[in-house]
């Protein structure tokens, strides 16, 4: 009885590696992000009318139950995204950038220009991203904002964590892309 008592405090103990599925897309607890740890905060999947268009993880240091903690947590980030359907690469920025309007006013637009045209040019210089392509928008705080897209880096770092900040609020600002993505995200509902 004691051996099997053990044996079930053991298993207890050991961190749970159960990766959280969203339309059949698997994320990890846990990803490496540059020389930093982040666990998945939430993930959900992105609709557009009744279409499905890709499943997304959003991963901090630490876990934030809010969008400002989210928002202001130091250290390396990565939103996750896998497409769900075959997208160009100007569809998806597109909405992206359409996105970014609706959470910031003209001034910090303005700012944040030149690096929302690197970021664009980046975007378009991949063409399509057929169902599931991966792409991550990696914060990282040596070097700040990287694109991948399956695997490979794709065009150089945006310095500044105000323009990682600003992707961020696409899914988790005061005008989300989507309210139940947001809340996803946000880790309140799965």
């Amino acid at each position: 009885m004691n051996k099997l008592l053990a044996i079930l405090l053991l298993a207890l103990s050991l961190p749970a590696f159960a990766a959280l599925e969203v339309a059949g897309v698997k994320f990890d607890d846990t990803a490496k992000v540059g020389a930093g740890d982040t666990v998945l905060n939430g993930a959900g999947m992105r609709n557009r009318v009744f279409f499905k268009v890709y499943a997304l993880g959003l991963y901090l240091p630490q876990k934030a139950a809010s969008a400002a903690d989210a928002l202001a947590a130091k250290g390396a980030k990565r939103i996750a995204i896998v497409t769900l359907r075959d997208l160009t690469a100007e569809q998806f920025v597109d909405a992206l950038l359409e996105a970014l309007k609706k959470n910031h006013d003209e001034a910090v637009l303005a700012a944040l220009q030149p690096k929302i045209d690197q970021f664009r040019s980046t975007m378009l210089s991949i063409g399509n991203a057929p169902e599931k392509s991966v792409v991550n928008l990696d914060w990282l705080p040596e070097t700040g904002t990287r694109l991948s897209f399956n695997g490979t880096q794709k065009g150089s770092d945006i310095a500044g964590e105000d323009f990682f900040r600003a992707l961020m609020r696409i899914w988790i600002g005061d005008k989300p892309a989507q309210d139940d993505l947001k809340e996803k995200l946000l880790g309140k509902t799965q």
